[in-house]
């Protein structure tokens, strides 16, 4: 009894966490700043290291100036493919085979009862963790776990290139089991030879991160 409710609070904790992260990962519009007091919130609720890792962006977001929060967001996420939080593109890169990746994320959401964002793609990783954390953490979970390289690549990224955002994904991997030394050498090898490419009947890949804005930064 005493595992079980272990088990059930860790699973609770790691929601809060995933939600936080979601949060946090969003495009800083005119509700970040209703969003950023949720997280501190729900950051009452979560365990010390990643309410830590979580409170580090929170503080960093908070100190920027709103135009250039946008503005550094729009140049971390949708200018760089290393920073992508689409799940699939590095796993799968501008390949017909990336469809299909991608409907599995589908097919997960709808056989947890619920559709498929209309205007994201399902792999993108606030969406990933939105459903882990609302609607079905253990699918949730087993998406993350799944999708753990590009997870861990982009938070080396982030790292690489100081962002703030880095400690929210950061955040995530703590929710993670711990990386084995398969997971370590999978990821290496997808940074050193970059996503799949195939040319052939496809249109190039540009990232959307999120969906394109009606009017500019």
């Amino acid at each position: 009894m005493k595992l079980l409710r272990s088990r059930r609070e860790s699973t609770l904790e790691h929601r809060l966490v995933w939600q936080a992260a979601a949060l946090l990962l969003t495009y800083p519009d005119d509700q970040q700043a209703e969003r950023l007091a949720t997280v501190e919130e729900l950051l009452t609720h979560v365990p010390a290291a990643p309410a830590d890792l979580l409170a580090t962006t929170v503080a960093a977001l908070r100190d920027r100036d709103p135009m250039q929060a946008q503005a550094d967001y729009v140049d971390t996420f949708d200018m760089r493919r290393r920073t992508t939080m689409y799940l699939t593109y590095w796993t799968a890169g501008d390949t017909r085979n990336r469809g299909n990746h991608m409907l599995a994320f589908a097919r997960t959401y709808r056989e947890a009862g619920v559709s498929p964002p209309e205007r994201e793609a399902p792999d993108y990783l606030p969406v990933v963790l939105e459903f882990a954390a609302t609607v079905d953490p253990e699918a949730g979970r087993r998406l993350l776990v799944e999708h753990r390289a590009p997870i861990d690549l982009l938070c080396d990224a982030l790292q690489q290139s100081a962002s703030p955002y880095a400690y929210a994904v950061a955040a995530i991997c703590e929710t993670l089991p711990a990386r084995t030394e398969q997971d370590i050498q999978r990821a290496q090898r997808l940074a050193a030879s970059g996503p799949p490419a195939e040319s052939v009947g496809l249109q190039p890949f540009t990232l959307t991160v999120p969906p394109r804005r009606a009017q500019g930064v």
